[in-house]
């Protein structure tokens, strides 16, 4: 047995660290509390601005407010886009460089900015435009960022027997941002002045980022990046910092098995370039893992939520300033699969769960499908059936996040999340395009049928992906999951140079 405070030590450039195992043998403290509620709180932005956009995006065109043509507000969407996934791939690779509490600072502030100035938005004259788009490519930046440094960070500061509950719960509080975007659009559009209402939408989200702002800057560095960076001091005083705040909870921490240290020999420049060796030769059947997941996930919301308010309004007439008393119910359904279900991916186990879940929502999709054929569904049963499916294919989707987030090496983790989703984003893209257009003027529902059963397919693929090559990580440390690549030893098993 070590003695628990003795983080490292340096013989020849190598490092034996115990910090792994200190980080693993943890049990739930105030720590982990306020580490969820500072970080997790991108995904609740995320789906906030998606949601207040969207909502935001008619009173754009009224000459009252800024006088914008359809096409001039649906650019709005893509810009945030493009936003997010050049932010993803910037901040991902500044991430693994610079340390993830640099970058889990700096993405908010960028968020933070990119919204305010949204709402300073003067005109559509060129100028007015092009504040506009940079503003929200700028925000949409910051939440790229978010989730590769963010995603990082809490997976390794979290111990091993609770990553994947509080990975797919955390990923799954997107929801919990577009309720919040609904009723506050809502408020504001029907009792404030157009021209004001719409600014105020944008600053809801800065509003809550400036809450956590000063709970991120209390934060430590993960000990595990810094123990892969050389930097022996400052990860020991990380896990202290950590640890105590554990035992001020009346814990008593558990011994550390000698054992357990893991050997790393620091290197820098694990960039990009060291990521497409790792993901091509390396690792070839978790990239294909990966991609698979996030790809399918992605094609099938975006499909699905883009385009809900079209298929209330053209087949089952719903009048449009009540569609979002549909989106509320479609958003609770999202929102209770990753609380409620996450235990069990650490429990069941994550090739069970997330090949489950993937299955499951594509079946009862390809049954609603046929439902929605036949004629048998009204709104409310329509919007009933979405919650039921969506409540299985959020815990999937959020499975994926968790996923790409621990199956891959630490010193290129952010990135491999930021390619990823930025993959998962551009396929992403297809899905409201493509299922516009079988909606068309809502005379046909045979083609929809036909969208919503290759919507069903695309989900069963990807649980059946992961039927084959999924990776059972759950209760392993990191570094059991995926041997960092600057590791000499992990548990006293030797890595082969």
């Amino acid at each position: 047995m070590a003695d628990t405070q003795s983080a490292s030590a340096s013989t020849g450039g190598v490092i034996r660290s115990l910090i792994p195992a200190r980080i693993d043998r943890l049990t739930w403290a105030p720590f982990h509390t306020r580490m969820v509620i500072a970080l997790g709180t991108a995904w609740v932005l995320d789906g906030l601005e998606i949601t207040i956009a969207s909502a935001v995006g008619a009173v754009l065109n009224k000459q009252e407010t800024l006088g914008l043509s359809s096409t001039q507000v649906g650019a709005i969407a893509t810009v945030y886009l493009l936003g997010e996934v050049f932010g993803a791939l910037l901040f991902g690779r500044l991430s693994d460089a610079l340390g993830r509490k640099n970058l889990f600072v700096v993405t908010l502030g960028v968020y933070l900015a990119g919204n305010a100035l949204t709402a300073l938005t003067w005109g559509n004259d060129a100028f007015g435009l092009v504040f506009l788009y940079l503003t929200r490519f700028i925000a949409g930046a910051g939440i790229g960022g978010e989730y590769a440094a963010i995603n990082s960070a809490i997976d390794e500061m979290m111990p091993a027997k609770y990553r994947g509950r509080v990975d797919i719960g955390v990923n799954g509080t997107y929801w919990g941002g577009a309720i919040i975007g609904t009723l506050g659009t809502y408020v504001l559009l029907n009792h404030i002045s157009l021209n004001i209402s719409w600014r105020l939408g944008f600053l809801i989200g800065p509003i809550i980022g400036l809450l956590i702002w000063n709970l991120r800057r209390h934060l430590p560095e993960s000990p595990r990046w810094l123990i892969m960076h050389g930097r022996e001091r400052e990860a020991e005083e990380a896990i202290q910092q950590i640890e105590g705040d554990v035992e001020r909870s009346g814990q008593t921490l558990a011994p550390v098995d000698d054992r357990d240290a893991i050997e790393v020999k620091p290197a820098s420049g694990h960039g990009y370039l060291a990521l497409i060796k790792v993901l091509f030769t390396k690792l070839p059947a978790r990239s294909t893992l990966s991609a698979s997941l996030m790809i399918t996930q992605s094609f099938l919301y975006n499909a699905i939520f883009f385009t809900y308010t079209l298929v209330l309004s053209k087949f089952y007439h719903v009048d449009a300033e009540k569609t979002p008393i549909y989106l509320i119910a479609f958003a609770v359904g999202n929102l209770a699969g990753p609380l409620l279900l996450g235990h069990l991916f650490d429990t069941i186990g994550r090739r069970k769960m997330i090949a489950g879940t993937y299955i499951l929502s594509g079946v009862l999709l390809a049954i609603s499908a046929w439902m929605f054929d036949a004629g048998i569904l009204n709104a409310f049963t329509q919007t009933l059936a979405w919650c039921v499916i969506f409540f299985f294919a959020s815990a999937g989707a959020s499975s994926a996040y968790l996923t790409v987030s621990e199956i891959f090496p630490l010193e290129i983790r952010a990135q491999a999340i930021a390619v990823f989703f930025a993959i998962a984003q551009c396929f992403g893209a297809i899905g409201p395009i493509f299922y516009g257009w079988l909606i068309g003027e809502g005379t046909d529902p045979g083609q929809l049928f036909i969208g919503y059963l290759i919507g069903a397919a695309v989900m069963i693929i990807g649980g059946l992906v992961e039927v084959f090559l999924g990776v059972d990580a759950e209760g392993k440390s990191l570094e059991h999951v995926a041997t960092p690549l600057t590791a000499v030893s992990v548990g006293g098993q030797r890595i082969d140079e």
